[in-house]
């Protein structure tokens, strides 16, 4: 049944689902958390469950710490609402192919086998609905993201994220689709038929997403759709190219790259742009961590697995890792351990973040999440790591050469290390080595950070004084998302809906 507010009524929601993953759901729910809280709506987003090794750190109502989903964080900022566990109460990090890390009400929750997903979802699912009712007491509607596709019939027992959510709250079901894949009348069509009559009939509209030409062009197509389905139109979204929302699991620096910002020079001669190579780790978390890289005017950012761009670039980053232990066999395996090795013995410089630290300290006991027990690591820093079962949770803040630096913390592993302090971390020589996750997201610190790391590497690259702050590009981001939903989505009629 739905949740009453204090009038008896049912609160007013609606499920964001998807023809497929990556379909745009994110930022159509951030997007119209955005539009509506710009309407004075008291707006909230909510995924029930999220498969992502991008995750944030939030401060519960309580005053602890708890884990959700990027993609959350990004939304409650859309709506301008302090994030919390109850929007994304059920994270499902991946450690393996086969398994998956369980974060309930942003806390270590146990693991869950791949065998185990279509039967163990009971207790998750119990969690998620009574998440759902504990947000609707406290906003006026609630945006809904799936997972997914909702048309994975082979799911559906057990759903709790999709269809199971629409039916426990009486959720209109709105499915998104990018048009600019191909096949978006088909997929569309495709979803409405696959699906049981009783799921069918929470199926109210769809949405368009990234298309580009006249729409005059799809409008037949639509019509069309609508007289077959019954399904009606909510709007057709057109491509922003330069709008774009952290991703679950992608490590993506070219939504930033802008080549007219650096000025490459002869062969030989002085430049001024500053090359970072960022590891492509297999088990990669908080890949989020470079983009306030990627958006420096002057530096120039790949995300590569190749010796040869590690071993060339002017700073080299290991980001963040769920699996510390098998990412480091496998930059052993590739090479990678070598040309980072060899590059920190010529002085250039080299930056690990969290699991990356890790790698870089001399040892590693894991008997936690990799069961290898004593491992040895790159010995690049003098610090040895032991992972614990309970997970450090945590909204640091501190300075480094007199600026201010806040981030978060999301790790078993601790660190115990010699060398000068560096944001809860260590330095030595160009090694650099933090636990902190977002500590490059405060503009001034970044801006002094990379003009050492600059002089270091002998690149002649400065900051640009006028460039605008990475907090502020996001939110002039989301500000220009929340416009173009108000202007091409029918929000009074994505309302209605449910009524």
């Amino acid at each position: 049944m739905p949740n009453p507010d204090e009038t008896g009524a049912p609160v007013p929601g609606v499920l964001i689902a998807g023809t497929s993953s990556d379909a745009g759901k994110s930022l159509v729910v951030a997007g119209i958390c955005r539009a509506l809280a710009d309407r004075g709506v008291r707006v909230a987003p909510f995924k029930a469950q999220n498969m992502s090794n991008n995750s944030m750190v939030v401060r519960e109502p309580t005053g602890t710490f708890a884990e959700i989903g990027r993609a959350q964080w990004s939304q409650a900022r859309a709506a301008r609402v302090e994030p919390t566990s109850a929007m994304n109460p059920v994270l499902l990090k991946p450690g393996t192919d086969r398994r998956s890390f369980v974060v309930l009400r942003g806390q270590p929750g146990g693991t869950l086998e791949a065998g185990e997903y279509a039967t163990g979802r009971r207790a998750l699912a119990e969690a998620a609905f009574a998440a759902y009712e504990e947000l609707a007491a406290d906003v006026d509607v609630i945006i809904s993201e799936g997972a997914g596709s909702p048309a994975e019939i082979n799911l559906r027992e057990g759903d709790y994220v999709n269809f199971g959510l629409a039916e426990r709250f009486d959720l209109p079901v709105i499915v998104v689709g990018d048009i600019d894949r191909g096949g978006i009348l088909a997929s569309l069509f495709g979803t409405w038929a696959i699906v049981n009559d009783s799921d069918r009939a929470r199926l109210k509209g769809y949405l368009i997403n990234k298309f580009r030409g006249d729409v005059g062009v799809l409008e037949p197509g639509l019509a069309e759709l609508t007289r077959r389905t019954g399904l009606r139109s909510l709007g057709v979204l057109p491509w922003l190219d330069d709008v774009w929302l952290d991703g679950e699991d992608a490590l993506r620096v070219d939504r930033w790259v802008d080549d007219s910002r650096w000025l490459r020079s002869d062969e030989g001669a002085s430049r001024n742009h500053l090359t970072v190579a960022v590891v492509r780790l297999p088990r990669v978390s908080n890949a989020t961590d470079v983009d306030a890289l990627a958006a420096e005017p002057g530096v120039e950012v790949t995300v590569t697995t190749s010796p040869m761009a590690v071993a060339t670039a002017d700073l080299v980053i290991l980001p963040g890792s769920r699996s510390a232990v098998s990412d480091l066999r496998w930059l052993r395996e590739r090479g990678l351990a070598d040309a980072i090795t060899a590059r920190a013995a010529v002085g250039k410089p080299v930056l690990g973040i969290c699991g990356g630290y890790q790698m870089l300290c001399r040892e590693i006991t894991d008997d936690l999440e990799s069961g290898a027990g004593r491992v040895v690591g790159l010995g690049l820093l003098d610090g040895r790591v032991e992972f614990h079962a309970d997970k450090t949770l945590g909204l640091p803040t501190g300075s480094w050469r007199g600026h201010d630096v806040s981030g978060y913390e999301i790790h078993h592993g601790s660190v115990t290390a010699d060398g000068e302090p560096f944001l809860d971390g260590v330095r030595h020589g160009s090694v650099w080595g933090t636990l902190w996750h977002g500590a490059l997201e405060n503009d001034d610190f970044r801006r002094a950070w990379l003009t050492e790391v600059a002089a270091d590497s002998g690149v002649d690259w400065e900051p640009d004084p006028s460039a605008p702050g990475f907090a502020e590009r996001r939110e002039a981001m989301i500000d220009r998302l929340g416009r173009a939903i108000s202007g091409h989505v029918d929000l009074d009629l994505l309302l209605g809906l449910g009524s």
